[in-house]
C-alpha cells in the first residue's frame, strides 16, 4: 500500500438549476401525458402511428416482416434506420411503400446490408397532449394542493439525488486514488473471474428484462469473446480496488461484528419481504454468506478512507 490516508478529491457545490427543474416537470408531464386521436393532421414525430406493414427484399417477403394494426411511436427509433422518417408526413389512411436498408450488424445475417421495400397503411395517429402545468396537475401527481409546493419538493428530491450521486462518486474517486498509490500485481486468473462474473451479471440483468445473451449477441453483431474483450479493463480496475480495499481492512484491523451482520440481514428481509431467517438460510445454501461479510467489511474500509480524504473544490469544467 501507498498512502491511502487524506487523498485529495475534488468536490463541488450541488445546486439544481431553474433549467433541470423545468426539465424533470416536462418528463413528468410527458409520463402523463394523454393519446388523442389525430384526425386531419399529419404525422409528426412522437406521434403515435397504427400501421399495417409487408416487408419484402428483391419482391420475396421475410419472416418477421409483416404485422398489422401494429403500434409505433415515431421518432423512437425503434425500427430500421429510415423507416420511421418516411412515416412521418402521411395522413390517417394513406398508403407508402417504406424503402430502407438494414444495418450491416443486423441480427439476421440474412438481411443484414439488404435493401427492403415495406408496403406500409396508416389506420390511425395519435398525439401525445401534455396536461398543464397548474394546480391540478401537482394534486394529480403528489400530495400536494399547490404547483408551488410541489416545485419546492421536487427541487428538494433533485438535490437529494444529486447528493447522493456525489457520496456514491466521491467514494469512487477516494478509491482509485488509493489504488493508485498502491503496487499491485493482479493474477490473470482473478480478472478472467471477474469477467465471467460480469457476464453472468449482465446476463441476469438481460432476462429480467425479457431477453438474454444471446439474444443480446444477435442483435448486437457481437461475439462473446467481444463482449468479455470490452469488459476486460473493467473487470481490472474491479480486481485491483477490491484487493487495495481488502490490503487496507487488514492494516487498520476493521472486522465485521455479528450485531452488523444480523442488521444486514434484517435490512434485506424487509427489502425481499421475507424473515431474516428465510435470508440466512438462502445465503448459506448458495455459499453466499461469506460474500455478505466481505461486502459489509468493504463499506466499512471506504467509509474509513471517505472520513480520511481531503476535500478540494472542483475546477467549473470538472464540477459541469
Amino acid at each position: 500500500l501507498g498512502d491511502y490516508k487524506g487523498v485529495e478529491v475534488p468536490v463541488s457545490k450541488l445546486k439544481v438549476s431553474d433549467e433541470e427543474l423545468a426539465q424533470e416537470l416536462e418528463r413528468l408531464q410527458q409520463r402523463h401525458a394523454e393519446l388523442v386521436v389525430v384526425d386531419e393532421d399529419a404525422a409528426q414525430s412522437g406521434d403515435t402511428a397504427i400501421i399495417d406493414f409487408d416487408g419484402s427484399v428483391d419482391g420475396v417477403p421475410f419472416e418477421g416482416g409483416q404485422a398489422e394494426k401494429y403500434s409505433l411511436e415515431l421518432g423512437s427509433n425503434t425500427f430500421i434506420p429510415g423507416f420511421e422518417e418516411q412515416v412521418v408526413g402521411l395522413h390517417t389512411g394513406d398508403s407508402k411503400d417504406v424503402e430502407v436498408t438494414f444495418p450491416e450488424n443486423y441480427h439476421s445475417a440474412d438481411l443484414a446490408s439488404k435493401q427492403a421495400v415495406f408496403k406500409v397503411k396508416v389506420h390511425e395517429l395519435k398525439r401525445k397532449v401534455l396536461p398543464e402545468l397548474d394546480d391540478e396537475f401537482a394534486k394529480d401527481v403528489s400530495e400536494f394542493d399547490t404547483l408551488a409546493e410541489f416545485k419546492e419538493d421536487l427541487k428538494k428530491q433533485l438535490l437529494d439525488r444529486k447528493e447522493n450521486e456525489a457520496k456514491a462518486a466521491r467514494e469512487g474517486a477516494v478509491v482509485e486514488k488509493v489504488a493508485e498509490n498502491a503496487t499491485i500485481d493482479i493474477p490473470e486468473a482473478m480478472v478472467k473471474s471477474e469477467v465471467q462474473n460480469m457476464v453472468r451479471d449482465f446476463d441476469n440483468r438481460l432476462r429480467s428484462q425479457g431477453m438474454n445473451l444471446e439474444m443480446f449477441l444477435g442483435f448486437s453483431g457481437q461475439s462473446k469473446e467481444d463482449l468479455e474483450e470490452q469488459m476486460k479493463a473493467d473487470a481490472e480496475k474491479r480486481v485491483r480496488n477490491n484487493l487495495v480495499l481488502e490490503q487496507v481492512a487488514k492494516a487498520e484491523n476493521i472486522e465485521v461484528s455479528e450485531a452488523e451482520i444480523d442488521e444486514e440481514l434484517k435490512n434485506m428481509a424487509e427489502a425481499y419481504k421475507r424473515s431474516v431467517e428465510e435470508i440466512r438460510s438462502i445465503l448459506e445454501g448458495n455459499g453466499s454468506f461469506a460474500n455478505l461479510k466481505e461486502e459489509i467489511s468493504l463499506r466499512k474500509t471506504i467509509a474509513l478512507l471517505v472520513e480520511n480524504s481531503k476535500e478540494v473544490e472542483a475546477p467549473v469544467e470538472a464540477a459541469e
